[in-house]
């Protein structure tokens, strides 16, 4: 496992002092799942935007879906 270094506001390592004494959780496993999550939403919008971006998918009218939606008993 790497080890890393990062200056941070005081407020941020007050709070991260908070959090891991309510969570009984020392600051590096706060720090590391806070990356994960992070991360994975990252990675998560970066294929929310490549699906956008990607010109073989069809657009939507919201109307149309709604009307089709409300209207398919």
């Amino acid at each position: 496992m790497s080890q890393i270094t990062a200056r941070v506001p005081s407020e941020l390592v007050e709070a991260l002092d908070a959090a891991a004494e309510d969570l009984k959780r020392s600051r590096a496993d706060i720090i590391r799942q806070a990356l994960e999550r992070y991360l994975e939403d990252y990675d998560d919008l970066e294929v929310a935007l490549e699906r956008l971006r990607d010109p073989a998918d069809p657009v939507l009218d919201w109307d149309q879906v709604r009307h089709d939606l409300l209207n398919s008993d």
